[in-house]
């Protein structure tokens, strides 16, 4: 590993970790679950810039310490087959798909949620976990989308500062 994509790999899992604090703190839904996800913003950062394997080093990454710090051992089971639903999606949708930014933040966030939902029905019960579906397929669809513009947003700057085009 190169020690400048070691350092990048090192910032975007602080920024991830600090974008996930500030979510942790501060509950924008009523609904148990329902979260901007923000901190995927580092992920599909590296995803493009990075590439898939950094890109899944910082999803793990995040998934284990911002566990770790904020949600313990319960939180880390849903933050980790979340996350690695997603992560999958992210890259059929892009690399498959052929999805823009959007679209492959749309695709992690629902498969995310749809993670978390098969961990919730392996711990609590399938049928309660289920019927909450429509409410995280609803919010994935959105909190991608906004997610998703966010991500677009910063690696476009990224990409002017350096005078390369991005999609």
């Amino acid at each position: 590993m190169k020690a400048g994509a070691l350092a990048r790999l090192g910032l975007l899992t602080a920024c991830a970790l600090i974008l996930s604090y500030i979510e942790f703190l501060v509950p924008v839904f009523p609904f148990p679950g329902v979260k901007i996800g923000l901190a995927n913003v580092a992920v599909l950062f590296a995803l493009y810039v990075l590439g898939g394997g950094y890109a899944a080093a910082v999803m793990l990454l995040k998934a284990v310490l911002s566990s770790a710090l904020f949600s313990g051992v319960t939180g880390m089971i849903y933050s980790l087959l979340g996350g690695t639903a997603g992560f999958a999606a992210m890259l059929a949708a892009k690399k498959l798909l052929k999805a823009g930014t959007v679209g492959v933040s749309v695709m992690g966030s629902v498969f995310f949620n749809l993670g978390q939902l098969c961990a919730a029905g392996m711990m609590i019960s399938a049928e309660a976990a289920w019927s909450y579906a429509p409410v995280l397929m609803l919010s994935g669809l959105v909190m991608g989308v906004v997610t998703g513009v966010c991500a677009q947003s910063v690696l476009k700057s990224s990409f002017v500062r350096r005078g390369d085009k991005y999609d």
